[in-house]
């Protein structure tokens, strides 16, 4: 199960020193290397935001090591991109401690805070953070408008990578709002049968409405900053607002497919002795869905990756129907 982020983890690694390569050794990056004032915030934004992480018990010490490299790759390629991370991390960190009372009582592996690990961090970020990387290398550090016909290469990964931190803040909102909020059990989103709260792949009404607002409120923050961020000496650009609309969506289909992945290729039973949901076979165990062939980790990063890249597909279609 750890295999899968953990190659991620090495691809991003690798392709930061790719950049790093091609920026400083040989030089042949499309755009200069970032400037002072660049580099001093990529390395003093993504250190606050980590101690803050282990001050709340947020993240664990390996997460906040993943967490700091992560954000210093958004940080440096573009500040509309941690503009966007650090909504994600702050407001996942606080529903994920939202009644944690009650999530105690279902949740397997519940921890205080949240406690996000390496693996729970590539997994959310990876994606988002490696999209940022091949910004960089073709595009060089600095913040661009969406254009499709000027900046092509810097729109289709702009509009993945904000479809990819949509996803996670729309399944992370969808999981921990959805889960205490209604008074009925979600429904399983391959058959709408009611299911026990907490198993992979159920849906309700108010995660379902959580996610797409957790997507809506990444795209606003990537439009607002970038509004404020661009160079006003570009050539004129198309209209930046639907962006807004295709973070909402990117929330919404990121959870969606999760849940489907989720209720399909990841294991849920019921323990009758613990009761709640677990996700392993065992004698005292009652099966709900799922096969034990992703945990939630590949479940997460998978869905980053396919919403990732139906986001960009959708942006480049609307905003080429727009000009027509």
């Amino acid at each position: 199960m750890i295999l899968l982020p953990l190659l991620f983890f090495l691809a991003l690694v690798t392709s930061l020193v790719v950049w790093f390569l091609l920026a400083i050794v040989t030089n042949t990056a499309t755009e200069p290397f970032a400037q002072p004032l660049r580099c001093l915030a990529a390395v003093f934004l993504p250190t606050i935001l980590v101690y803050y992480g282990l001050k709340k018990r947020s993240l664990s010490s390996s997460g906040a090591q993943v967490g700091f490299i992560i954000g210093f790759v958004m940080t440096i390629s573009s500040l509309s991109f941690f503009a966007c991370l650090f909504v994600f991390f702050m407001l996942g960190s606080t529903v994920t401690k939202w009644r944690s009372g009650q999530k105690c009582k279902f949740e397997e592996n519940y921890k205080e805070g949240g406690q996000r690990n390496w693996l729970q961090v590539i997994c959310n970020g990876g994606v988002a953070a490696q999209l940022a990387i091949l910004y960089m290398i073709d595009n060089g550090c600095r913040e661009l408008p969406i254009d499709f016909s000027r900046f092509y290469s810097a729109s289709w990964l702009s509009c993945g990578l904000v479809g990819a931190l949509a996803c996670c803040c729309g399944d992370t909102l969808a999981s921990e709002i959805g889960s205490v909020v209604g008074s009925s059990n979600p429904i399983l989103i391959t058959n709408f049968k009611r299911v026990h709260t907490g198993t992979n792949g159920a849906i309700s009404l108010a995660g379902t409405v959580a996610s797409f607002l957790g997507g809506l409120l990444i795209g606003l923050t990537f439009y607002l900053t970038n509004h404020i961020l661009v160079d006003r000496q570009l050539p004129m650009h198309p209209i930046q607002w639907p962006i807004i609309i295709l973070g909402g969506f990117a929330g919404l289909l990121g959870s969606l497919i999760d849940s489907l992945l989720g209720a399909t290729l990841q294991y849920s039973g019921y323990c009758t002795q613990r009761k709640l949901i677990v996700g392993s076979p065992a004698s005292s165990v009652v099966h709900i869905s799922g096969i034990p062939l992703l945990d939630n980790h590949n479940v997460n990063l998978i869905s980053s990756f396919l919403t990732s890249f139906a986001t960009s597909f959708l942006a480049y279609n609307w905003y080429l129907y727009d000009k027509q």
